[in-house]
């Protein structure tokens, strides 16, 4: 049974990645800041699916949640052959209101975390690999669109992104060929909850496949990536209908 750790997988995009690949038989490591119930509605959808795994509560904001959850992991596997970085917040904050606080908040969570989660199950991941032949071991980014195309009242968020992004391609030149590393920036695959209806319409309209997309899209692609992909590396590919092709 493969193993896989995927952040912030108490619900939405982390959900549907965790779950796909429940359905593929992996064995799942769920983390959740603080979405406890929503972690183990994930972990009881993986194993309906036929998959396994665990639950795991760390604050990737700070080094100790970092550190916490490296060490969780490492006491439950001798071996890795997925990683996801996907936990995230999308605070909409006017440039002039920035603290430098939520700037370090954005920097720590969308940079500092996966770095160090990465870097701390090196052994894990090189393990899975060389179980594999030398190649497979695997670390998705969820990025965003936005670490390309800076989103209105997102500053922080869209200069994290970008850190993020160049974060993965460095990976993706130094660990391979042990370990790949590829981005996944999401379009509108699932809305903010504070968006109405009129704004949700208007963006919709923006897309060349006039249509959103839906977490499943994002999940698919994972496995994909995870079990078919193996020649891809250092890439960031959109799952957004072709928005950001558009002008």
């Amino acid at each position: 049974m493969k193993t896989a750790l995927v952040t912030g997988a108490g619900g939405r995009i982390g959900r549907a990645i965790a779950v796909e690949l429940g359905r593929a038989g992996w064995r799942v490591g769920v983390h959740y800041r603080s979405s406890e119930d929503g972690a183990s509605d994930t972990l009881a959808a993986i194993q309906d699916a036929g998959g396994d795994g665990w639950t795991v509560q760390a604050d990737l904001a700070t080094v100790a949640g970092c550190t916490d959850l490296v060490q969780d992991t490492l006491a439950r596997t001798a071996s890795l052959d997925l990683l996801v970085h996907n936990a995230s917040r999308f605070p909409e904050v006017r440039f002039e209101d920035i603290t430098l606080a939520h700037w370090d908040g954005m920097m720590a969570l969308h940079a500092r975390a996966p770095f160090l989660v990465s870097q701390g199950l090196l052994g894990c991941l090189r393990a899975a690999s060389d179980a594999r032949g030398g190649e497979g071991a695997l670390v998705v980014h969820l990025l965003d669109i936005g670490a390309e195309r800076p989103l209105n009242r997102h500053a922080a968020y869209s200069v994290s992104k970008a850190a993020w992004k160049m974060l993965m391609k460095a990976m993706a030149v130094e660990l391979a060929p042990a370990i790949r590393s590829v981005g996944i920036s999401p379009g509108q695959v699932m809305w903010p909850e504070e968006y109405d209806a009129s704004t949700r319409d208007a963006l919709s309209r923006r897309i060349p496949m006039k249509r959103v997309g839906s977490p499943a899209d994002v999940a698919h692609l994972v496995r994909f990536l995870a079990e078919h992909g193996g020649y891809l590396n250092g890439v960031d590919l959109p799952v957004d209908g072709g928005r950001s092709s558009t002008y």
